[in-house]
C-alpha cells in the first residue's frame, strides 16, 4: 500500500470525487482521499492522500491557498460563476464607460482589490457543499430553494492584479487566502462593490502549502507512470506538508509512551533535528501549534505543548 501524498493537477470537467475514484484504480488501493475540493470548472492543485497520509487531510485544509482567478464583469449568475444561469446583467453603456479609460479602470480595480485585504465575513455561495440541516447547499439550490447563509470569517493575505481584458470584460488577479474562502463569493462581492455584477470565469489553484500546480501530475500522467513502473516517483512523503513545523526525535525513554499515545516530557525528546540549541528548540515547541515526532526517519505522531501540565500531549497519531 502506498503511504504519502500526490500532487494532482485536476483538469477542468473532473470533480474531486472523480479524481479519487480514478486514482483508486491507478494505485490499486481504497484508502485514498482528497483535500480542499475544487469545482468542476476549476483546475490546479488537488492534494490526494494515500494510506496513512489520509490522517493528515484535515490539517491540509487549514493551510493557506493561492489561486489565479478571472472574473467577468456585467453579470450575476445562480452559481456565482459563468456556468450558472444569468440572473442579472449590467447595462451595456455602463460597462462601456467603465472600460473606456484603461488608466482609470486600472486605478479603480487596484483600489477595489486593496479594499478586500485582511479579515472579513463572507457569505458562502448557494452552490457549495456546506451542510444546513443535514443537507448540502447545492442540493437546495438545485431544487430552486435559496437558504439564508451565515457569514463566515475569512482572510485575504494577498490580492494582485494580473490583467485586464477590455474585449471580454474580464479582470484577472492572484489571491492568497485562508481556509474556507470561496473565490466565487469574493468575485460576487467585488461585482457588487463595482455595481456591475461579476461572475468567476476561470480559476486555477496554483499552490497549497508550498505544493505548486506546475509540479502536479495529471491523471493521464499517473496512468502512464504506472504502466512504466514509476508510480512511486509521484508519491511524496506525508511530512512534506508539515516541513515548516518543528521536528524532534523520540528518546528510548519515550518509546513506550509514544506507542501508547501517552504524554511526553522534555526528557523524552531529542532536539538534534533542529538547527537551534536545545533550549531554543524547546521554546519553539512550546510556541508552536504542533510539532513532529520521529522514530529514526519515520514520522510517528504530532504532539502539542500543554501549558496546564507543562508537558506534551498527542495532537494526532499517525503511524505507531
Amino acid at each position: 500500500m502506498y503511504n504519502g501524498i500526490v500532487n494532482v493537477y485536476k483538469e477542468q470537467g473532473f470533480t474531486s470525487h472523480d479524481v479519487v475514484a480514478k486514482l483508486r484504480g491507478v494505485f490499486g488501493q481504497k484508502k485514498i482521499g482528497h483535500t480542499g475540493t475544487l469545482d468542476p470548472m476549476a483546475e490546479g492543485v488537488l492534494i490526494v492522500c494515500l494510506g496513512q497520509a489520509t490522517k493528515l487531510s484535515d490539517m491540509i485544509l487549514t493551510s493557506r491557498k493561492s489561486y489565479i482567478a478571472t472574473m467577468k464583469l456585467g453579470i450575476v449568475t445562480t452559481t456565482d460563476d459563468t456556468t450558472g444561469e444569468v440572473k442579472k446583467s449590467c447595462d451595456a453603456a455602463k460597462l462601456e464607460k467603465l472600460f473606456s479609460d484603461r488608466d482609470i479602470l486600472e486605478k479603480n480595480i487596484l483600489e477595489l482589490l486593496d479594499s478586500f485585504h485582511g479579515k472579513s465575513m463572507q457569505i458562502p455561495p448557494m452552490y457549495s457543499a456546506i451542510k444546513v440541516n443535514g443537507k448540502k447547499l447545492y442540493e437546495y439550490a438545485r431544487a430552486g430553494i435559496e437558504i439564508e447563509r451565515e457569514p463566515r470569517p475569512v482572510e485575504i493575505f494577498r490580492l494582485e492584479l494580473k490583467g485586464i481584458n477590455s474585449e471580454t470584460r474580464e479582470i484577472s488577479f492572484a489571491v492568497e487566502c485562508s481556509k474556507g474562502t470561496y473565490i466565487r463569493s469574493l468575485i460576487r462581492d467585488m461585482g457588487e462593490r463595482l455595481e456591475t455584477g461579476a461572475a468567476m470565469s476561470m480559476l486555477i489553484r496554483d499552490e497549497v502549502n508550498g505544493i505548486k500546480a506546475e509540479d502536479g501530475y495529471k491523471i493521464s500522467d499517473l496512468q502512464a507512470m504506472k504502466e512504466e513502473g514509476r508510480l512511486n516517483e509521484a508519491v511524496l512523503p506525508m511530512d512534506e506538508l508539515l516541513k515548516n513545523s518543528p521536528a524532534v526525535s523520540i528518546k528510548e525513554s519515550g518509546m513506550k509512551l509514544l506507542s501508547n499515545g501517552n504524554r511526553l516530557r522534555e526528557e523524552n525528546l531529542e532536539c538534534q533535528r533542529s538547527g537551534s540549541g536545545e533550549s531554543d528548540t524547546m521554546s519553539i515547541l512550546k510556541d508552536s501549534e504542533f510539532f513532529r515526532v520521529y522514530v529514526g526517519d519515520e514520522l510517528k505522531a504530532l504532539y502539542a505543548y500543554d501549558s496546564s501540565s507543562d508537558d506534551y500531549k498527542v495532537y494526532k497519531m499517525l503511524n505507531v
